[in-house]
């Protein structure tokens, strides 16, 4: 059984049954041969996929249809139990689909497919590269059928293999969230939840990117950014918005308007400049503006446009706020 022998029953009890029995009875090991194919009129497609971190290797058989339907598959397996197991559930969950189908298999898909229970992981973290490598494979061979390289289906870089978590998603998760430490990254994301190899250096798989390096890179982004801020508001100073002086007032809502307005309209062909602030005799403060470019004339500028622009300004500044174009 390689490197999945029993040492101990702890070990044991942290492989579902599904697993145990797919180690010992795989139901789809095999090999499917050219003669095969022609005889049931389908294109043979040998894939092959090895994963460096542990020696294991699959090879991985799809007869597919004129409709671009797996009629049927087969794989060879070199390597631990978890490997096969692993192997013979991505068969079997790709039996019956279209290839652009079949490529969207994960391998959270195929380790929750061999669970007993739903909440119950069916192999213990440092296994789960196991279900990696079937998900890999099938990009190979998909890629191989479709003429795409693997790395085509791929929209973003990942770094943590074992639950799919990519790059974006992380620095996108600690800043919507303030997260501060690794442990609250995997909360949220489960990313370093399985091998851990993400974590930090020194797993058993040499990664580009690691949780701690993300976290600090990103906290330190966050906190740059937010010295700027502070840096606006204090040359700003502390007043309300009603009691800046026309000056500080033109700074602050160009501020505004740089984060939320103006890049839309740049996008757009346009842009917009600040004429004259003017407070009335009722407690409003007229914001002139003019529009330039191909916002000039545009209609929505008196519309859509304007009514954005207006309540960004309320929202940010003073609710008491009026955007006048000239």
């Amino acid at each position: 059984m390689g490197k999945d022998t029993l040492i101990g029953g702890s070990l044991w009890d942290a492989y579902s049954k599904k697993v145990q029995e797919r180690m010992d009875n795989p139901t789809h090991l095999g090999v499917i041969t050219q003669e095969t194919a022609d005889a049931k009129n389908a294109k043979l497609i040998i894939a092959d996929y090895g994963a460096e971190a542990c020696g294991d290797a699959v090879r991985l058989y799809w007869l597919i249809d004129e409709n671009d339907t797996i009629i049927d598959a087969k794989f060879k397996s070199f390597g631990c139990g978890t490997a096969i197991a692993s192997s013979d559930m991505m068969v079997e969950l790709c039996l019956g689909k279209k290839v652009q189908d079949a490529v969207k298999i994960t391998n959270l898909d195929v380790e929750f497919a061999l669970r007993d229970d739903p909440d119950t992981p069916a192999v213990p973290g440092q296994k789960m590269h196991c279900s990696v490598m079937a998900y890999d494979v099938i990009k190979k061979a998909a890629g191989m059928y479709l003429g795409k390289n693997p790395e085509d289906f791929e929209d973003e870089i990942i770094v943590c293999e074992c639950a799919r978590v990519s790059l974006g998603t992380i620095k996108e998760v600690i800043r919507l969230n303030d997260l501060k430490t690794v442990e609250d990254i995997t909360n949220y994301t489960k990313a370093g939840a399985f091998c851990k190899s993400c974590i930090k250096p020194g797993g058993h798989e040499e990664r580009e990117y690691y949780l701690e390096d993300i976290l600090r890179d990103t906290r330190a982004e966050m906190e740059s950014e937010k010295l700027k801020d502070n840096v606006i508001k204090s040359s700003l100073g502390e007043l309300s918005f009603k009691d800046m002086t026309t000056v500080q007032k033109v700074k602050a809502i160009d501020k505004i308007i740089d984060d939320n307005v103006r890049p839309m309209l740049i996008m757009d062909g346009g842009n917009m400049e600040i004429i004259d602030i003017k407070e009335t005799s009722d407690g409003y403060i007229d914001v002139y503006i003019r529009y330039l470019g191909a916002c000039s004339g545009c209609a929505s500028g008196y519309s859509g446009t304007l009514f954005a622009i207006e309540s960004i300004l309320q929202e940010q500044l003073f609710d008491k706020i009026r955007v006048l174009p000239i």
